[in-house]
Protein backbone atom coordinates (compact mmCIF):
# COMPACT_ATOMS: atom_id res chain seq x y z
CA UNK A 1 0.00 0.00 0.00
CA UNK A 2 1.32 3.44 -0.97
CA UNK A 3 1.30 5.96 1.85
CA UNK A 4 0.37 9.58 1.26
CA UNK A 5 3.03 12.24 1.95
CA UNK A 6 1.19 13.18 5.13
CA UNK A 7 1.21 9.60 6.38
CA UNK A 8 4.89 9.07 5.53
CA UNK A 9 6.01 12.22 7.29
CA UNK A 10 3.58 11.63 10.15
CA UNK A 11 4.78 8.08 10.81
CA UNK A 12 8.47 8.98 10.57
CA UNK A 13 7.98 12.02 12.77
CA UNK A 14 6.00 9.98 15.29
CA UNK A 15 8.89 7.50 15.53
CA UNK A 16 11.56 10.17 16.00
CA UNK A 17 9.55 12.33 18.39
CA UNK A 18 8.43 9.21 20.25
CA UNK A 19 12.02 8.25 20.99
CA UNK A 20 13.49 11.72 21.48
CA UNK A 21 10.63 13.27 23.40
CA UNK A 22 8.71 10.33 24.85
CA UNK A 23 11.74 8.27 25.85
CA UNK A 24 15.00 10.26 26.01
CA UNK A 25 13.47 13.30 27.67
CA UNK A 26 11.73 11.36 30.44
CA UNK A 27 13.96 8.34 30.98
CA UNK A 28 15.78 10.23 33.73
CA UNK A 29 12.63 10.61 35.79
CA UNK A 30 11.76 6.97 35.28
CA UNK A 31 15.15 5.75 36.50
CA UNK A 32 15.60 8.45 39.17
CA UNK A 33 14.89 6.23 42.23
CA UNK A 34 17.37 3.59 41.10
CA UNK A 35 19.96 6.20 40.10
CA UNK A 36 19.68 7.82 43.54
CA UNK A 37 20.35 4.52 45.25
CA UNK A 38 23.09 3.30 42.89
CA UNK A 39 25.12 6.52 42.75
CA UNK A 40 24.11 7.85 46.22
CA UNK A 41 22.98 11.30 45.04
CA UNK A 42 21.19 13.98 47.07
CA UNK A 43 17.82 15.51 46.18
CA UNK A 44 19.51 18.78 45.21
CA UNK A 45 21.96 17.09 42.84
CA UNK A 46 19.17 15.03 41.30
CA UNK A 47 17.13 18.20 40.80
CA UNK A 48 20.07 20.03 39.23
CA UNK A 49 20.66 17.18 36.76
CA UNK A 50 16.95 17.10 35.92
CA UNK A 51 17.02 20.81 35.17
CA UNK A 52 20.21 20.39 33.16
CA UNK A 53 18.50 17.85 30.92
CA UNK A 54 15.91 20.48 30.03
CA UNK A 55 18.66 23.03 29.52
CA UNK A 56 19.98 20.58 26.92
CA UNK A 57 16.51 20.48 25.42
CA UNK A 58 16.52 24.29 25.25
CA UNK A 59 19.92 24.25 23.55
CA UNK A 60 18.57 21.83 20.95
CA UNK A 61 15.64 24.14 20.28
CA UNK A 62 17.93 27.13 19.80
CA UNK A 63 20.38 25.33 17.52
CA UNK A 64 17.81 23.51 15.38
CA UNK A 65 16.65 26.64 13.54
CA UNK A 66 20.13 27.75 12.33
CA UNK A 67 20.89 24.20 11.21
CA UNK A 68 17.59 23.97 9.32
CA UNK A 69 18.34 27.32 7.67
CA UNK A 70 21.59 25.90 6.32
CA UNK A 71 20.84 22.24 5.64
CA UNK A 72 17.07 21.90 5.54
CA UNK A 73 14.58 20.88 8.27
CA UNK A 74 15.43 17.17 8.08
CA UNK A 75 19.00 17.83 9.30
CA UNK A 76 18.04 18.73 12.88
CA UNK A 77 15.92 15.59 13.15
CA UNK A 78 18.95 13.49 12.21
CA UNK A 79 21.14 15.38 14.68
CA UNK A 80 18.59 14.81 17.41
CA UNK A 81 18.60 11.09 16.77
CA UNK A 82 22.39 11.02 17.10
CA UNK A 83 22.30 13.02 20.35
CA UNK A 84 19.71 10.67 21.81
CA UNK A 85 21.76 7.60 20.93
CA UNK A 86 25.14 8.91 22.12
CA UNK A 87 23.71 10.42 25.30
CA UNK A 88 21.93 7.20 26.19
CA UNK A 89 25.15 5.21 25.74
CA UNK A 90 27.01 7.60 28.06
CA UNK A 91 24.36 7.28 30.78
CA UNK A 92 24.42 3.49 30.40
CA UNK A 93 28.08 3.36 31.41
CA UNK A 94 28.12 6.34 33.83
CA UNK A 95 29.73 5.74 37.21
CA UNK A 96 29.82 9.35 38.45
CA UNK A 97 27.26 12.15 38.70
CA UNK A 98 29.24 14.25 36.21
CA UNK A 99 29.20 11.59 33.50
CA UNK A 100 25.56 10.88 34.26
CA UNK A 101 24.78 14.58 33.81
CA UNK A 102 26.65 14.80 30.49
CA UNK A 103 24.81 11.82 29.03
CA UNK A 104 21.42 12.87 30.38
CA UNK A 105 21.82 16.41 29.02
CA UNK A 106 22.86 15.15 25.59
CA UNK A 107 19.95 12.70 25.46
CA UNK A 108 17.59 15.37 26.75
CA UNK A 109 18.61 17.71 23.93
CA UNK A 110 17.20 15.27 21.36
CA UNK A 111 13.64 16.49 21.87
CA UNK A 112 14.70 20.07 21.19
CA UNK A 113 16.46 19.16 17.96
CA UNK A 114 13.64 17.13 16.43
CA UNK A 115 10.20 18.40 17.39
CA UNK A 116 9.83 21.90 15.92
CA UNK A 117 11.47 21.14 12.52
CA UNK A 118 8.58 18.84 11.70
CA UNK A 119 6.29 21.88 11.55
CA UNK A 120 8.37 23.13 8.62
CA UNK A 121 8.61 19.67 7.08
CA UNK A 122 4.83 19.27 7.22
CA UNK A 123 4.03 22.71 5.82
CA UNK A 124 6.48 22.16 2.95
CA UNK A 125 5.62 18.57 1.98
CA UNK A 126 2.02 17.93 3.07
CA UNK A 127 -1.21 19.36 1.64
CA UNK A 128 -3.09 21.88 3.83
CA UNK A 129 -5.95 19.43 4.32
CA UNK A 130 -3.63 16.78 5.81
CA UNK A 131 -1.51 19.10 7.96
CA UNK A 132 -3.50 19.11 11.25
CA UNK A 133 -3.68 15.30 11.21
CA UNK A 134 0.04 14.94 10.40
CA UNK A 135 1.08 17.39 13.13
CA UNK A 136 -1.11 15.66 15.71
CA UNK A 137 0.24 12.23 14.65
CA UNK A 138 3.84 13.39 14.99
CA UNK A 139 3.28 14.85 18.44
CA UNK A 140 1.30 11.82 19.61
CA UNK A 141 4.28 9.66 18.77
CA UNK A 142 5.33 10.55 22.30
CA UNK A 143 2.62 8.14 23.49
CA UNK A 144 4.27 5.26 21.69
CA UNK A 145 7.59 6.31 23.17
CA UNK A 146 6.16 6.24 26.67
CA UNK A 147 4.71 2.78 26.13
CA UNK A 148 8.12 1.61 24.93
CA UNK A 149 9.76 3.30 27.91
CA UNK A 150 7.38 1.47 30.21
CA UNK A 151 8.39 -1.77 28.53
CA UNK A 152 12.07 -0.98 29.02
CA UNK A 153 11.36 -0.23 32.66
CA UNK A 154 10.56 -3.91 33.11
CA UNK A 155 14.22 -4.53 32.33
CA UNK A 156 15.14 -2.21 35.18
CA UNK A 157 12.93 -4.20 37.53
CA UNK A 158 14.47 -7.49 36.42
CA UNK A 159 18.04 -6.27 36.06
CA UNK A 160 19.43 -2.73 36.15
CA UNK A 161 18.28 0.81 35.37
CA UNK A 162 21.17 0.94 32.88
CA UNK A 163 19.28 -1.47 30.60
CA UNK A 164 16.64 1.23 30.10
CA UNK A 165 19.22 3.61 28.69
CA UNK A 166 20.82 0.90 26.58
CA UNK A 167 17.45 0.10 25.01
CA UNK A 168 16.89 3.80 24.43
CA UNK A 169 20.12 4.02 22.44
CA UNK A 170 18.99 1.19 20.15
CA UNK A 171 15.55 2.80 19.67
CA UNK A 172 17.13 6.16 18.78
CA UNK A 173 19.21 4.59 16.01
CA UNK A 174 16.20 2.70 14.60
CA UNK A 175 13.99 5.82 14.55
CA UNK A 176 16.68 7.86 12.82
CA UNK A 177 16.91 5.25 10.05
CA UNK A 178 13.13 5.29 9.54
CA UNK A 179 13.22 9.07 9.37
CA UNK A 180 15.91 9.12 6.70
CA UNK A 181 13.91 6.67 4.61
CA UNK A 182 10.44 8.23 4.81
CA UNK A 183 11.04 11.98 5.12
CA UNK A 184 12.09 13.70 1.89
CA UNK A 185 15.08 15.99 1.88
CA UNK A 186 14.08 19.62 1.35
CA UNK A 187 16.04 22.81 0.87
CA UNK A 188 17.11 25.20 3.61
CA UNK A 189 14.39 26.93 5.58
CA UNK A 190 14.17 30.48 4.23
CA UNK A 191 14.71 33.38 6.57
CA UNK A 192 11.66 35.52 7.42
CA UNK A 193 10.84 38.08 4.75
CA UNK A 194 10.84 40.88 7.29
CA UNK A 195 7.11 41.49 7.50
CA UNK A 196 6.83 42.62 11.11
CA UNK A 197 9.84 40.53 12.17
CA UNK A 198 10.07 38.81 15.53
CA UNK A 199 7.89 41.43 17.23
CA UNK A 200 4.85 40.61 15.13
CA UNK A 201 5.48 36.92 15.74
CA UNK A 202 5.69 37.53 19.50
CA UNK A 203 2.43 39.49 19.47
CA UNK A 204 0.64 36.71 17.62
CA UNK A 205 1.92 34.08 20.06
CA UNK A 206 1.48 35.82 23.41
CA UNK A 207 -1.29 33.51 24.64
CA UNK A 208 0.16 30.20 23.32
CA UNK A 209 3.55 31.15 24.81
CA UNK A 210 2.02 31.80 28.24
CA UNK A 211 0.24 28.46 28.01
CA UNK A 212 3.50 26.78 27.04
CA UNK A 213 5.36 28.02 30.13
CA UNK A 214 2.78 26.64 32.54
CA UNK A 215 2.07 23.45 30.59
CA UNK A 216 5.68 22.30 30.33
CA UNK A 217 6.50 23.22 33.93
CA UNK A 218 3.65 21.15 35.40
CA UNK A 219 4.29 18.25 33.02
CA UNK A 220 7.97 18.16 34.00
CA UNK A 221 7.05 18.00 37.69
CA UNK A 222 4.76 15.04 37.04
CA UNK A 223 7.30 13.09 35.02
CA UNK A 224 10.24 13.87 37.28
CA UNK A 225 8.58 12.75 40.49
CA UNK A 226 5.82 10.29 39.55
CA UNK A 227 8.22 7.34 39.60
CA UNK A 228 9.50 8.55 42.97
CA UNK A 229 6.00 8.53 44.45
CA UNK A 230 5.37 5.02 43.20
CA UNK A 231 8.75 3.71 44.34
CA UNK A 232 8.02 4.82 47.91
CA UNK A 233 4.53 3.37 48.31
CA UNK A 234 3.86 0.74 45.62
CA UNK A 235 5.55 -2.36 44.15
CA UNK A 236 8.38 -1.73 41.71
CA UNK A 237 6.25 -3.03 38.82
CA UNK A 238 3.94 -0.03 39.25
CA UNK A 239 6.47 2.30 37.59
CA UNK A 240 6.46 0.59 34.16
CA UNK A 241 2.68 0.32 34.38
CA UNK A 242 2.41 4.07 35.00
CA UNK A 243 4.37 4.98 31.89
CA UNK A 244 2.53 2.45 29.76
CA UNK A 245 -0.83 3.79 30.96
CA UNK A 246 0.19 7.36 30.12
CA UNK A 247 1.28 6.28 26.66
CA UNK A 248 -1.84 4.24 25.90
CA UNK A 249 -4.36 6.86 27.01
CA UNK A 250 -2.26 9.58 25.40
CA UNK A 251 -3.07 8.02 22.04
CA UNK A 252 -6.22 10.14 21.98
CA UNK A 253 -3.92 13.01 21.05
CA UNK A 254 -4.08 11.80 17.43
CA UNK A 255 -7.54 13.39 17.26
CA UNK A 256 -6.33 16.78 18.53
CA UNK A 257 -6.36 18.38 15.10
CA UNK A 258 -10.01 17.51 14.51
CA UNK A 259 -11.05 18.47 18.04
CA UNK A 260 -9.25 21.82 17.81
CA UNK A 261 -11.01 22.57 14.53
CA UNK A 262 -14.38 22.04 16.23
CA UNK A 263 -13.79 23.55 19.69
CA UNK A 264 -10.96 25.98 19.06
CA UNK A 265 -7.34 25.49 20.06
CA UNK A 266 -7.52 27.87 23.02
CA UNK A 267 -10.38 25.96 24.62
CA UNK A 268 -8.60 22.63 24.09
CA UNK A 269 -5.43 24.02 25.66
CA UNK A 270 -7.33 25.28 28.71
CA UNK A 271 -9.04 21.93 29.20
CA UNK A 272 -5.67 20.18 29.01
CA UNK A 273 -4.29 22.26 31.89
CA UNK A 274 -7.34 21.39 33.98
CA UNK A 275 -6.90 17.71 33.12
CA UNK A 276 -3.21 17.71 34.11
CA UNK A 277 -4.17 19.45 37.36
CA UNK A 278 -6.54 16.61 38.23
CA UNK A 279 -3.81 14.05 37.57
CA UNK A 280 -1.28 15.89 39.75
CA UNK A 281 -3.77 16.26 42.59
CA UNK A 282 -4.59 12.56 42.53
CA UNK A 283 -0.91 11.62 42.59
CA UNK A 284 -0.14 14.02 45.41
CA UNK A 285 -3.10 13.16 47.61
CA UNK A 286 -3.41 9.41 47.04
CA UNK A 287 -0.18 8.28 45.40
CA UNK A 288 -0.05 5.24 47.68
CA UNK A 289 -3.28 3.85 46.26
CA UNK A 290 -2.96 1.65 43.15
CA UNK A 291 -6.42 2.71 41.94
CA UNK A 292 -5.72 6.42 42.40
CA UNK A 293 -2.32 6.10 40.74
CA UNK A 294 -3.83 4.28 37.74
CA UNK A 295 -6.52 6.94 37.42
CA UNK A 296 -3.88 9.67 37.67
CA UNK A 297 -1.79 8.11 34.90
CA UNK A 298 -4.78 7.69 32.57
CA UNK A 299 -5.99 11.24 33.15
CA UNK A 300 -2.50 12.64 32.74
CA UNK A 301 -1.95 10.76 29.48
CA UNK A 302 -4.97 12.48 27.91
CA UNK A 303 -4.03 15.96 29.13
CA UNK A 304 -0.33 15.58 28.38
CA UNK A 305 -0.54 14.34 24.82
CA UNK A 306 -3.47 16.51 23.78
CA UNK A 307 -1.78 19.49 25.43
CA UNK A 308 1.41 19.13 23.40
CA UNK A 309 -0.39 18.33 20.15
CA UNK A 310 -2.66 21.36 20.43
CA UNK A 311 0.37 23.63 20.76
CA UNK A 312 1.69 22.43 17.40
CA UNK A 313 -1.73 22.83 15.78
CA UNK A 314 -2.38 26.19 17.45
CA UNK A 315 0.88 27.83 16.35
CA UNK A 316 0.46 26.54 12.78
CA UNK A 317 -3.03 28.06 12.70
CA UNK A 318 -1.90 31.45 13.96
CA UNK A 319 1.24 31.78 11.81
CA UNK A 320 0.93 29.29 8.92
CA UNK A 321 3.71 30.88 6.85
CA UNK A 322 6.20 30.63 9.75
CA UNK A 323 4.92 27.52 11.51
CA UNK A 324 8.34 26.19 12.50
CA UNK A 325 9.51 29.50 13.93
CA UNK A 326 6.22 29.97 15.79
CA UNK A 327 6.34 26.50 17.33
CA UNK A 328 10.01 26.89 18.22
CA UNK A 329 9.32 30.19 19.96
CA UNK A 330 6.64 28.65 22.16
CA UNK A 331 8.81 25.64 22.92
CA UNK A 332 11.70 27.90 23.93
CA UNK A 333 9.66 29.87 26.44
CA UNK A 334 8.16 26.60 27.64
CA UNK A 335 11.65 25.21 28.14
CA UNK A 336 12.34 28.00 30.62
CA UNK A 337 9.62 26.57 32.84
CA UNK A 338 11.02 23.09 32.29
CA UNK A 339 14.47 24.16 33.47
CA UNK A 340 13.30 26.10 36.51
CA UNK A 341 10.65 23.70 37.81
CA UNK A 342 12.88 20.74 38.87
CA UNK A 343 15.41 23.01 40.60
CA UNK A 344 12.64 24.72 42.55
CA UNK A 345 11.07 21.37 43.37
CA UNK A 346 14.36 19.90 44.57
CA UNK A 347 14.86 22.89 46.85
CA UNK A 348 11.39 22.85 48.47
CA UNK A 349 10.70 19.12 48.77
CA UNK A 350 12.77 18.70 51.97
CA UNK A 351 10.61 21.33 53.69
CA UNK A 352 7.17 20.81 52.13
CA UNK A 353 7.22 17.15 51.17
CA UNK A 354 6.64 15.66 47.73
CA UNK A 355 2.88 15.25 48.14
CA UNK A 356 2.39 18.92 49.00
CA UNK A 357 4.54 19.97 46.06
CA UNK A 358 2.38 17.94 43.66
CA UNK A 359 -0.84 19.43 45.05
CA UNK A 360 0.52 22.98 44.76
CA UNK A 361 1.58 22.28 41.20
CA UNK A 362 -1.93 21.00 40.49
CA UNK A 363 -3.36 24.27 41.80
CA UNK A 364 -1.10 26.27 39.47
CA UNK A 365 -2.21 24.18 36.50
CA UNK A 366 -5.89 24.47 37.39
CA UNK A 367 -5.84 28.23 37.93
CA UNK A 368 -3.90 28.73 34.70
CA UNK A 369 -6.45 26.68 32.75
CA UNK A 370 -9.30 28.72 34.19
CA UNK A 371 -7.47 31.98 33.43
CA UNK A 372 -6.86 30.88 29.85
CA UNK A 373 -10.54 30.06 29.37
CA UNK A 374 -11.59 33.39 30.87
CA UNK A 375 -9.15 35.22 28.62
CA UNK A 376 -10.71 33.58 25.58
CA UNK A 377 -14.19 34.51 26.74
CA UNK A 378 -13.23 38.12 27.46
CA UNK A 379 -11.61 38.52 24.05
CA UNK A 380 -14.31 36.56 22.25
CA UNK A 381 -11.62 34.39 20.69
CA UNK A 382 -12.58 30.86 21.76
CA UNK A 383 -14.72 30.25 18.73
CA UNK A 384 -12.18 31.94 16.47
CA UNK A 385 -9.02 29.98 17.29
CA UNK A 386 -9.73 27.28 14.76
CA UNK A 387 -8.74 27.70 11.11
Amino acid sequence: MTLSPGSRVGLAGAAVVGVAFGMARYAYGLTLPAVRQDLDLSELVLGLIASATFAGYLAGLLLARPLAARRGPRAPTTTGGACGAVGAVIVTVAQSPWLLAVGAVLAGSAGGWVWAPYSDIVTRTVSPRERPRALALITTGTSGGLVALGGLAVLAVLGSWRLVWGGLAVAAVAAAMVNLRLVPRTGPVPHPDGRGGPFSLARALTVPAAYSVVYFAVVVIYFTYAADVLARDLPTAAVPALYAAIGVTGGVGVATGSVAQRLGSLRVAALCLVTVAAALALLGLAGGSPAATAASACIFGVGYMTGSAVLAVWTAELVPDRAGAAFTGCLIVGAVGSVAAPVLAGAVIPGLGLGTLLVLTAAVSLLSGVALMLHGLSKGTIAETGP
